[in-house]
């Protein structure tokens, strides 16, 4: 899990070594860095309901086979279109990887105490990853060439290839569920233009034709829904998505990575261009908060018998709440202590609630459905993050438009984002930016506190009847 998570990030250093070899266009830089995300969100459902099929550890075995030979090809790609390619497969392989490691927990571990440390570990595990590919590839540029950074991966599928048989249990798929082929296109269909389509509006703007896409994505999830009601083997259970009890916990992940990766990207901004740290330096700084999700993950899991997976969750989006609010009241301050102190509570509360989320999810789930359960799972993770990136990182854009102020002539560049005023070199102009960028970021940081406040109360109102957790748990295994 944590190579697959970080191959989301691992690019952020080597994108100009690649494009000093490879030369690519703009467009195909573009898809370089997408074109993983975009796969492995549309791929995940459908390979949930492979491994149920197939059985989930021969499903782990094969997607780490194709992890390690995609690495390869990217490795020593000797074209964009190549390279583009690789990390399209790479994602494919992740899509079974995600699904079939969560299911396999639900599966190893039937003790429940058990199984919620397992839970934690695994969500600690896969939201490191994405904070510590940038230091991997960073280090590993330092010495080698850019295709180091995917080499890296080689050494622990072989690892898993060797010890995944020794130690996983075989169990054999359910071989009379169907995989429905018409539901894959569609699941595809509805994702992959829905998250294009909200990433883009964020990062470059609004244009007529972006709204269409995304329309398009929810007609076909709206076809998606429709026929999940209609087959005999569904690729989603939709009482997860429909009953109260249930559905609470998916929505409330969703919101949770709204959060950890709206404010990851626009953190990513602020420690490089606002305080002026390099891009080794931000990443090492933003590495703080992922120590403290190494403790919070297992004390969530710790706290969860005590008060339960309701308190745990709703405890969570408040904390989170709070790492908004420092982040909306002294954000003007510029100070790293400030940042860095709002960025450990958000991402600590969030990564809480998302080990309740999980934990109550997939320990509901019948052993036979656990692929299926974890990658609708995964699907609204991607999805929440999606949403996150697009919704503050326009707040951000729109406000630094807004505000900013500077009396002399400047370029449309620099009014537009703060990356253009610093490539001015003008110390006024980049001054104007800084400024400019903090205002945006405080109102991104403010309506990301209202989004986890409500949902916190929200959240609270829909588990508030919940049945005593034993029970149901077997009403939703049955």
């Amino acid at each position: 899990m944590l190579i697959v998570s970080m191959d989301v990030s691992v690019l952020f250093f080597a994108v100009p070594f690649i494009s000093a070899d490879l030369n690519p266009t703009a467009a195909q830089q573009l898809w370089i860095f997408d074109v993983y995300g975009f796969v492995l969100a549309g791929l995940l459902m459908s390979m949930g309901a492979v491994a149920d099929r197939v059985g989930h550890r021969r499903l782990l075995v094969i997607g780490a086979t194709g992890f390690g030979i995609a690495s390869v090809l990217a490795a020593y790609a000797g074209s964009a279109e190549m390279l583009i390619a690789a990390r399209a497969l790479l994602a494919v392989a992740g899509a079974t990887l995600m699904p079939s490691t969560l299911a396999l927990v639900r599966h190893l571990f039937v003790d429940e105490k058990a199984r919620t440390k397992a839970v934690a570990i695994w969500t600690a595990v896969m939201t490191g990853g994405v904070a510590v590919g940038p230091i991997i590839s960073g280090t590993l540029l330092e010495h080698f060439w850019w295709g180091s950074v995917f080499l890296v991966n080689l050494p622990v599928m072989i690892m898993l290839l060797v010890a995944a048989p020794i130690l996983l249990p075989a169990r054999t798929g359910d071989r009379a569920r169907r995989i429905d082929l018409w539901s894959s296109v569609l699941a595809l269909a509805a994702i992959l233009p829905v998250v294009e389509g909200i990433k883009t509006l964020a990062s470059e703007g609004w244009a007529w034709w972006r709204p269409l896409i995304i329309t398009a994505g929810v007609l076909a999830g709206w076809l998606f829904v429709r026929r999940q009601r209609r087959v005999s083997h569904p690729l989603v259970d939709l009482s997860l998505l429909t009953d109260r009890r249930s559905a609470a916990p998916v929505w409330i992940n969703l919101i949770a990575m709204f959060g950890i990766l709206g404010n990851a990207i626009i953190m990513t901004q602020y420690l490089q261009s606002v305080l002026g740290f390099s891009p080794l330096t931000a990443a090492l700084w933003s590495l703080l908060p992922s120590v403290f999700i190494a403790f919070v993950a297992p004390l969530a899991a710790t706290l969860c018998p005590l008060v339960g997976r309701p308190a745990v969750m709703i405890g969570g989006l408040l904390i989170a709440t709070g790492g908004f609010v420092v982040l909306a009241g002294f954000a003007t301050t510029n100070s790293l202590v400030v940042v860095l102190t709002g960025a450990t509570l958000l991402s600590s509360g969030l990564v809480a609630t998302s080990t309740m989320v999980y934990d109550h999810v997939i320990g509901a789930a019948p052993t036979e459905r656990a692929g299926a359960v974890a990658g609708l799972l995964e699907t609204t993770s991607e999805l929440g993050g999606a949403l996150g990136i697009a919704a503050l990182g326009s707040v951000v854009n729109a406000l630094y438009r807004n505000t900013f102020d500077y009396p002399g002539a400047v370029g449309q560049e620099a009014r537009a984002s703060l990356s253009g005023a610093v490539a001015t070199g003008r110390d006024g102009v980049v001054e104007a930016g800084r400024v400019a960028y903090v205002h945006g970021l405080v109102g991104a940081a403010s309506l990301g506190a209202a989004v986890l406040a409500c949902t916190a109360v929200m959240g609270a109102w829909l588990l508030r009847s919940s049945a005593p957790r034993s029970e149901r748990e077997s009403v939703h295994a049955s």
